[in-house]
């Protein structure tokens, strides 16, 4: 989280801040549902302060996030990951949504492009490892821009296909569709690319096997 020195000129307490911010990203809630719930616990908020919390503190909230996750992965072997893309429609235009998710179905990167081409496929597969190191084995679909870029990196021999292998991703991207049709899609590419990867980061933070945790351990 950022320090405090963030929150230097606002008036409402960092707690407060962080709270509305991790409310409107983590469920699938409008700036409104989010006011309406500030106000019944007593905080007395418009939802145009919400929606300027959001876009000043939620990318310093994700990229927080983010670093500490990539300095344990960097620590750790990287075992499998799985990349996959969904469409997602801005102004009735069709753009590409590239997700990368690690064997224990956390998001690892998000990148938005308007063409699913080698080129595309490449640049996200760069920023991913630059970010995280490389893993032991790629999980991918079919799509002929995974193998050509990864011919390009040198890891071919790393790639893996099949048809329910893949699983782990697909099941990601249903978190994110929810958000999307409660946000009524979305009208830039910047804000997609700007949301999905806050989004990611947010939701990793609270994704616990539940199963595998006792109550009071997982509140």
């Amino acid at each position: 989280m950022p320090k405090n020195s963030s929150f230097r000129y606002f008036k409402t307490s960092p707690e407060i801040i962080r709270l509305a911010v991790m409310l409107y990203v983590r469920f699938p809630l409008s700036l409104r549902n989010v006011e309406d719930l500030l106000h019944e616990r007593g905080i007395d908020v418009s939802y145009e302060t919400v929606r300027f919390w959001w876009h000043r503190f939620g990318p310093k909230f994700a990229f927080e996030i983010r670093k500490k996750r990539a300095q344990h992965m960097r620590s750790h072997s990287n075992w499998k990951w799985h990349l996959d893309k969904i469409f997602v429609k801005i102004n009735g235009e069709r753009h590409y949504l590239w997700r990368a998710v690690d064997h224990e179905g956390e998001v690892l990167e998000s990148f938005v492009t308007k063409a699913r081409d080698k080129r595309a496929a490449l640049k996200f597969l760069k920023k991913s490892m630059r970010r995280y190191g490389q893993p032991e084995k790629i999980v991918t679909d079919k799509l002929r821009s995974y193998g050509a870029a990864m011919k390009d990196i040198g890891n071919v021999d790393k790639q893996e296909t099949g048809r329910w292998l893949n699983n782990r991703v697909e099941n990601s991207h249903l978190p994110f569709r929810r958000r999307e049709r409660a946000m009524l899609r979305f009208r830039r590419m910047r804000s997609l690319q700007k949301f999905a990867s806050v989004h990611a980061s947010v939701l990793n933070l609270f994704n616990l096997e539940r199963s595998h945790y006792s109550k009071p351990i997982s509140r």
